[in-house]
């Protein structure tokens, strides 16, 4: 039996970073990576595609701040698929493709679409040439739904610009002219485009934005195995990153299914989850952009103790890390996390991004509902392998039927449990504590970017009694600190 003990594992609370001498400062370092081969990230921290952490708000939010959210697929193909696409319509530099209304559409229709994108104002178009606009303005005080948007549109006196406008022109026309939308049109009076000052207001609020090569927000996609269908209508959709996410993706189901998507859609696709070097360069080998590193470190997570397998986190990103040395695949840390400085010693293991879910999961943003409890409010939140989760649609990520060969709901083994987190407020603030954490980190270390903190520390292991040294002790807290605070002593649960 001796000789089949493999290695000795570690986890974050066994490692320290040592300190070294700095030229920088942490306002100076460059926290930008890569996501995968192809995509880049202004911040290392991506969302957790699980049923109570992300969907459009919060992948919207992270997004503004220059990461990435991952939307679930606990939720139907078309249900997903509106996820997405309001994530690519939120925020825009020149709207290219424009949601479009003919003048013989509803005042009902209107206003479901103006629901459904989250749009102010609908173009009214007719074989593409422009024929008026409709804002909510124009809808507030009507009552019939059955009315013609063509009786109730501005027709006259319309604000439009050429379609090589740039936006720093469209900013002063849309000053001048008090209005909120300048519709870019051809010689012909063709609707080519649409600028609206709220986009221009985002650009200059959130200049850090992680943004693709037409200027909207980037966000990605969990598919399951198998799982085709759902990945033509979000590659349709223009998501810009597939997720194959699995509880063991070193598996033949997750390999086969990752090289068919590569040869269907021209799209980057990240894989996982695995937690030995072997499982990482088998995703690599067959066609992974990014790999997916975590098994069972999450807070809501049991997987190890039901299955009683896993991987420290520490050791199974040097894992990961090390197989992939030369490959140019981007390696994704995914769970665990409980403080910022876990986030900084994940991307010293060699990882190159973070992905989060309990600590996000009491955001504002995040899906999960509200509950107040003992005069305090929280969060649900819940592991993608609880039951309840299973029960939604996540039981196929554990190799697991959904139902019996009957139809009937099938027996099930969790792998996760459901709870509740301390409510945050809004996620802005919060992420800014995470990346201000892992600046100092980096200042510590005299690292001027991610590369250098990937590549050039040394950790120190410490002793349980190092641990209770590190936190605040022989103290009774009276002001939590933002970015530190007990109700923090859980672990992020993301992976099961």
């Amino acid at each position: 039996m001796w000789e089949r003990i493999a290695y000795h594992g570690i986890t974050f609370d066994d490692v320290l970073l040592e300190p070294g001498y700095s030229e920088v400062l942490p306002r100076e370092v460059d926290v930008r990576t890569w996501l995968t081969r192809n995509i880049r990230i202004n911040i290392p921290l991506v969302s957790s595609p699980m049923d109570t952490v992300t969907e459009s708000d919060l992948a919207i939010a992270l997004a503004q701040e220059g990461g990435m959210g991952i939307i679930h697929k606990n939720m139907s193909i078309e249900d997903q698929t509106r996820e997405v696409e309001k994530v690519k319509r939120s925020e825009n530099g020149i709207i290219t493709d424009p949601v479009t209304l003919p003048p013989d559409a509803t005042v009902g229709q209107a206003r479901r679409v103006m629901e459904q994108y989250k749009v102010s104002g609908i173009p009214i178009t007719e074989n593409g040439y422009l024929r008026g606009i409709i804002t909510r303005r124009d809808l507030r005080f009507l009552t019939d739904n059955n009315q013609r948007v063509s009786e109730v549109m501005t027709k006259e006196n319309l604000v439009t610009a050429p379609e090589d406008t740039t936006l720093e022109s469209a900013s002063r026309i849309l000053t001048a002219n008090k209005v909120e939308k300048l519709l870019l049109v051809d010689e012909n009076n063709r609707l080519k485009g649409l600028i609206t000052i709220k986009d221009i207001d985002k650009m200059l609020n959130y200049p850090n934005a992680c943004k693709d090569k037409r200027g909207r927000l980037r966000v990605g996609a969990a598919i399951g195995v198998y799982d085709f269908e759902r990945a033509e209508s979000l590659v349709k959709a223009e998501v810009d990153v597939l997720v194959v996410d699995s509880a063991h993706g070193h598996s033949a189901n997750v390999i086969e299914t990752l090289r068919k998507i590569k040869k269907m859609f021209d799209i980057d696709v990240i894989a996982g989850n695995v937690a030995t070097g072997e499982g990482a360069k088998a995703l690599a080998d067959a066609g992974a952009d990014a790999v997916k590193v975590g098994i069972g470190p999450g807070s809501i997570c049991t997987t190890r103790v039901i299955s009683g397998v896993g991987v420290p986190q520490i050791t199974a990103i040097a894992n990961a890390v090390k197989a992939l040395e030369g490959t140019g695949i981007p390696v994704i840390a995914d769970g665990g996390i409980r403080y910022s400085g876990d986030i900084t010693k994940a991307i010293a293991a060699g990882a190159h991004s973070v992905m989060i879910g309990g600590l996000f999961a009491g955001v504002a943003e995040s899906p999960g509902q509200v509950i107040i409890y003992k005069g305090r409010t929280f969060k649900a939140y819940r592991g993608m392998g609880s039951l309840g989760a299973m029960m939604s649609g996540s039981s196929e990520r554990y190799r697991q039927p959904g139902k019996d060969q009957d139809g009937a709901p099938g027996k099930l083994v969790p792998e996760g449990v459901e709870g509740r987190v301390p409510y945050k407020g809004p996620l802005a603030p919060f992420v800014y504590q995470l990346v201000g954490g892992l600046r100092a980190g980096m200042g510590y270390c005299g690292c001027r970017n991610i590369e250098e903190l990937r590549t050039r520390t040394r950790f120190i292991l410490v002793t349980p009694a190092s641990v209770r040294e590190s936190h605040p002790h022989d103290i009774t807290i009276t002001q939590e600190a933002p970015n530190y605070s007990t109700s923090y002593e859980y672990a992020d649960a993301s992976v099961e």
